[in-house]
């Protein structure tokens, strides 16, 4: 029995020095590209990929919801939906049997920042699907009976993602946590401006907002990249500049102090909770060793955050580290989920696995091993055409190049525990400042949860901006980063 104590003890060591040892980093092999800008604005970007006969290819126009007018949330949500409802002289029914047709892809839309068309087809088929991506852009026809359709969907839609908290809380999160600012505005609005919206509301901010100087296009696959540059530049290049310059977002300020939104929800037997503050933007200069940070302590099973709520403390099925990026800093939280009559033991763990990393960091090894993590899962998103595709827009978009990728796994690699211990202290919110967002049932949990901060509660059966809209701040105030 001594004898396997020792080689457990020896073998233990191994693997605790193995693990400790400089994460090697792994080869990211992306196609060739180059970018070209139309006179207009317009930056295309192309690379050829030749070992499957596909092209995909990824539209952003700059703006989305961030241009939604107040009381009119949700407008560049439905705009984009529409796109593909009728566009030339194809009928919505004429786009779908076509790309149907094709067994090709085609998706469009609006994000917070950016409206978006998407698809993905045979490479023998990329003059019929770049003419129906030019259609799609500069010539939506905005059918009334689908405008009336898409509208009555994207309501029911919006009713319906309330009957699991799991769909609504980090609108309501971000609602409550930015207020006014235009990350505060759902994408897809709410009940009450969906119902309120034309389809001269649509009309106009399509026509305020959509234009060749704001079109960002990347396109991957198997194609000569000066054919498909002479094919993009004919149908683009003459696309006139938007007439709305596009909104510049102001910085959003960290908040301080704590403050509480309960969402009532009477039939739950679980307790949906957020707890966070403001977090940093797509470009931080310290987003690689934040992402070793984000990973270790609540970015995949095994992190301390997971680990603490539900491999050992039974709590939860799940529990996760929410950062999101956007042109200026997204929020930081943590998210679970838990039985109503443990929400309180549920909240406080987790406040209490947020307080042990800002106090002492992360270990050595917890960092090692989340490297490799991060190293094994980075390579297979960027793979396919449409993998692809979708990365180069989205580095361009923000003013990055493919380097972002290509060296992205060596400098995870080459990330060492001081700087993972600088940006916890940089970002990571003190408990004295925090956002906490509850849905549940709020006759069970509303007494304990005042214990975190001044109290705000709203029904889940009301508009999600009206109520949020009204009513005084609770009490917080904002301020400036932590020092």
């Amino acid at each position: 029995m001594r004898g396997f104590a020792v080689r457990r003890a020896i073998a233990s060591a191994a693997v605790a020095v193995s693990l400790l040892a400089p994460v090697p980093a792994s080869a990211i092999h992306l196609p060739p590209s180059r970018e070209v800008r139309f006179q207009n604005g317009t930056l295309v970007i192309l690379a050829e990929k030749h070992d499957v006969p596909l092209i995909a290819f990824h539209a952003l126009l700059r703006g989305g919801g961030v241009e939604d007018p107040i009381g009119k949330e949700g407008v560049a949500d439905l705009a984009g939906e529409l796109l593909r409802k009728g566009a030339g002289k194809r009928s919505a029914r004429d786009i779908a049997v076509l790309v149907d047709g094709l067994g090709a892809t085609l998706g469009t839309g609006a994000g917070l920042e950016a409206s978006y068309v998407y698809g993905e087809f045979m490479a023998r088929d990329q003059v019929v699907m770049v003419d129906l991506l030019a259609d799609i852009l500069r010539r939506p026809t905005f059918p009334a009976e689908e405008f009336d359709k898409v509208k009555a969907q994207s309501i029911d839609a919006v009713t319906a993602a309330k009957d699991d908290p799991r769909n609504v809380i980090e609108d309501y999160a971000t609602a409550f946590f930015y207020e006014k600012h235009p990350y505060g505005r759902p994408v897809d609005g709410d009940e009450a401006t969906l119902q309120g919206l034309s389809r001269q509301d649509v009309l106009d901010f399509y026509h305020a907002n959509y234009g060749g100087d704001r079109l960002i296009l990347s396109v991957v696959g198997d194609f000569s990249a000066p054919t498909m540059e002479a094919k993009l530049r004919a149908r683009f290049a003459d696309w006139g500049k938007a007439p709305s310059a596009v909104p510049a977002v102001p910085a959003p300020a960290r908040a301080s102090g704590r403050r509480v939104l309960l969402v009532d929800k009477p039939d739950a037997t679980q307790t949906y909770f957020w707890i966070g503050n403001l977090g940093v933007a797509r470009t931080d200069p310290d987003r690689v060793p934040l992402d070793v940070a984000n990973t270790a302590y609540g970015g995949r099973y095994t992190s301390i955050l997971n680990t603490a709520l539900r491999i050992k403390g039974g709590l939860t099925y799940g529990s996760r580290w929410l950062a999101p990026r956007h042109t200026q800093p997204g929020t930081v939280a943590i998210y679970s989920y838990t039985k109503t009559e443990t929400t309180l033991k549920a909240t406080d763990l987790a406040l209490e696995t947020l307080s042990q990393v800002c106090h002492e960091g992360i270990d050595s090894l917890t960092l090692v091993s989340a490297k490799t993590y991060i190293q094994g899962q980075f390579p297979p998103r960027l793979e396919t055409e449409d993998q692809i595709s979708g990365a180069f827009a989205d580095v361009a978009f923000h003013g990055l190049t493919r380097e972002e990728f290509e060296e992205y796994p060596s400098k995870v690699a080459a990330t060492r525990s001081e700087d993972v211990a600088r940006v916890i202290q940089r970002v990571y919110p003190p408990l004295g400042d925090l956002t906490f967002v509850f849905v549940g049932n709020a006759a069970k949990i509303r007494a304990a949860v005042k214990k975190y901060g001044p109290l705000k509660e709203v029904k889940i059966t009301e508009p999600l901006l009206s109520r949020l809209r009204s009513g005084a701040r609770d009490g917080r105030h904002r301020g400036g980063e932590r020092g």
